[in-house]
Parts: structure tokens; C-alpha cells; sequence
């Protein structure tokens, strides 16, 4: 008989190592390591195909684990993170090399992000002029060097200065900030990780890579060498990977990949990358109110539905139809579940759903492994 002892002294996890998958407290956040490690090894291999470094964005995961998985097997050279507490998290875990993909502008913030670097590679975006002073400022404090990239609007429309002669402006003050060190080029299109469509995705890079091609251009003639040209997500590495602009991807979803990026299509019509679902939501079926319907105990506390619905996973007729705080309603349509059955969800959008639990189960087959706590849970400052 099964030792529930753990639980009932307090034990804040869903599972134990060495528990079937059958006895998994639910809703749980779940990793297949088979899949994630075919993942890690997948992606290792497209960026040494192309020449270029992999800085692995921990933003999707927030562990630090998983973090040390794609720094080891997977081949990169750091992590990203997009906030200064998650980056915290990070280092405290002991990873050594990390970049901020996103302005700091907050007199606390700014300190904190120092201080990191005085046990840490510390990279940071600035898209402003006026940052650079208060970013000097708060490494002269602490003797560090904080390393910036300048981060251009490519096109998507959110933070970055202009490109061209404006970027170079930047980068000069940059340079000549006592403390801080110009590393290169930020310059990622958010929006086109998720355009279905290859030709238009394709279109959409090629036009980020011209205007970062130019401003890579302008800054050599001013002196100034990129050692960071970064950016490229899931959906859209490889057109940046054979741009010839790019020299560093910053791809995270690839480790666990969503039901959003699954409707991102590669050029050859299959999925982008040929990574697999390695990320799943776990749930128990609690009620079946009509033949139609069950309900489940995954609903908007424990998957995120801003890019859609979650996929129940590896069933015919079974689909997830709707949530509620608390619950998730499965359309029966030809399939079937029971009571208390156990069913995988693919969530719509892995990052925000990670930020809702504590734990990853991740599973070897249908038993468990170990447990990866989610390092930088609500680590959003």
C-alpha cells in the first residue's frame, strides 16, 4: 500500500520521487524528461549548425534547474531572464551569466541589478539615453562592470530606440559610462514568434534583420563591436540563424512548447524546430454531470488561457471546452474518462502558466523522477 506519510506531516508538494503518475496530486505542472531532454538536445544541434551561441531565456520556466539543464546538456551560454528579481533568484541558484532582456529604470532596481554583478556576468537592456547615467551610477557604488546592449524597435513595436543613427548615439554613451561596458545589440521581434504563417513570419525577420544589419553597420564605423547581437524566439530562429546579422538566440519555449506555438508552422509545413510537448498541465476528472460533459480541477488557477485554451493531450474526443476558476469543463465527443482518471493538458501559453505553481513533477515515463521547485515564482519585479 502507498506511504501517504509525507503528505500528512505537511509536505507542501504535489508529489514524491518514485510515485506512479496515477498518484500525482492534482492539478499538478508536469515535465515528460524524455521529451524535454530531446528538446535540450535538439536545440543544441540547430544552434551549433549555425554557428551561433544560445542564450537559453529562463523567463519560460523561471527554474533554475531546468536553467542548468540548458547551460549543460543544452549547450548554452547563459540564460535571460526579464526581470531583476528573477534574475536574483537565479544567481542565488548559482547561475553565472545572465542578461535582463528588458530596461531597468527604478533607482532600487538599478542597485539591486549592481549588486548581482559582483557575483555574476550581468547584461542589461537600455533603450534610453537617460538610463545610462543612473545605470553608471549604481555600478561605480559597487565597483562592478554592468555590461548594456542597446535595444532597438526591429519592428515589434514595444521598448528599443530608434535604429540607426539614434542606436549609435546610445551606444557611444554607453561606451563611455564609467562602470558599464557596450555589449551589443538587442533586437527581438516579439510579435513574430507567433505568426502562423512561414512566408509572412520569414518577411517579417527579414525586415528586423536589414535595420539591424545597418545599425550593426553604423556602430563598426564609429568604432563600436557588437560582441551581442541577440534575439530570435521559438517560432522564429531559424530565419535569424541564417540571416548572417545574428550571432546570439535567446529561444525558451522550446523546451516545453505550448498549444499556441504548436500552430506555429515551420517552412517545411511541420513544427518549427521539430521540438514536442514536454510541458502538461495534470488534472482529475471530479465530476461527469452528463454524458457530454466531465469537469476537471484544472481551470484559470492552474493553466493560463490568454493565447487559448489548453489541448487535452493524447485522447480522441475529448476536448477542453472551457474554465472557471477552479474548474475546467471537457466536451465528450466520441471519447470517454473516468472519475478521478488522470489527463495531460498542453497549456496555451507555457510562461504564465509556470508562474502558477510551485513545483515541477517531472516524470521518467509514467514515474516520478524528482521534483524542480519553480525557482522564480512571482518573481515579476
Amino acid at each position: 500500500m502507498r506511504d501517504w506519510s509525507a503528505f500528512e506531516i505537511g509536505y507542501d508538494v504535489p508529489a514524491l520521487p518514485g510515485m506512479a503518475l496515477s498518484d500525482v496530486q492534482t492539478p499538478a505542472l508536469v515535465v515528460d524528461l524524455d521529451a524535454l531532454e530531446r528538446n535540450l538536445d535538439r536545440m543544441r544541434t540547430h544552434a551549433a549548425a549555425a554557428g551561433m551561441r544560445l542564450r537559453a531565456h529562463a523567463k519560460s520556466h523561471k527554474s533554475a534547474d531546468i536553467a542548468a539543464l540548458q547551460i549543460g546538456r543544452g549547450g548554452a551560454c547563459g540564460i535571460c531572464c526579464q526581470k531583476v528579481s528573477e534574475a536574483e533568484a537565479m544567481v542565488r541558484a548559482g547561475i553565472g551569466d545572465i542578461l535582463v532582456t528588458n530596461e531597468v529604470r527604478d533607482p532600487v532596481k538599478l542597485d539591486r541589478l549592481a549588486r548581482l554583478a559582483e557575483r555574476a556576468r550581468i547584461v542589461v537592456c537600455v533603450d534610453d539615453p537617460e538610463n545610462v547615467g543612473p545605470l553608471s551610477r549604481a555600478a561605480r557604488r559597487h565597483g562592478v562592470t554592468v555590461e548594456a546592449l542597446v535595444e532597438i524597435d526591429c519592428g515589434a513595436g514595444r521598448c528599443g530606440i530608434r535604429p540607426g543613427a539614434p542606436a549609435v548615439g546610445l551606444a557611444q554613451a554607453i561606451a563611455a559610462a564609467e562602470g558599464l561596458r557596450f555589449a551589443g545589440l538587442q533586437a527581438y521581434h516579439g510579435p513574430a514568434q507567433h505568426i502562423a504563417d512561414p512566408a509572412e513570419r520569414a518577411a517579417t525577420i527579414a525586415a528586423a534583420a536589414d535595420v539591424t544589419a545597418r545599425t550593426v553597420s553604423l556602430l563598426w564605423d564609429a568604432g563600436l563591436a557588437c560582441d551581442i547581437v541577440g534575439g530570435a524566439g521559438t517560432g522564429s530562429f531559424p530565419f535569424e540563424a541564417r540571416s548572417g546579422v545574428y550571432n546570439e538566440l535567446q529561444c525558451g519555449s522550446y523546451v516545453f512548447m505550448d498549444a499556441d506555438y504548436e500552430r506555429i508552422r515551420a517552412e517545411d509545413g511541420g513544427r518549427v524546430g521539430g521540438f514536442e510537448n514536454a510541458l502538461f498541465v495534470l488534472t482529475s476528472v471530479m465530476s461527469r454531470p452528463r454524458p457530454d460533459r466531465a469537469v476537471c480541477d484544472a481551470g484559470l488557477k492552474a493553466l493560463a488561457v490568454d493565447s487559448g485554451l489548453p489541448r487535452v493531450f493524447g485522447r480522441e474526443g475529448v476536448r477542453y471546452d472551457g474554465a472557471s476558476d477552479e474548474h475546467g469543463v471537457l466536451a465528450i465527443d466520441g471519447g470517454d474518462v473516468a472519475i478521478d482518471e488522470r489527463i495531460r493538458l498542453v497549456p496555451g501559453h507555457c510562461d504564465p502558466t509556470c508562474n502558477l505553481h510551485d513545483w515541477f513533477v517531472a516524470l521518467r515515463g509514467e514515474t516520478v523522477e524528482t521534483l524542480w521547485p519553480v525557482t522564480a515564482r512571482g518573481k515579476v519585479f
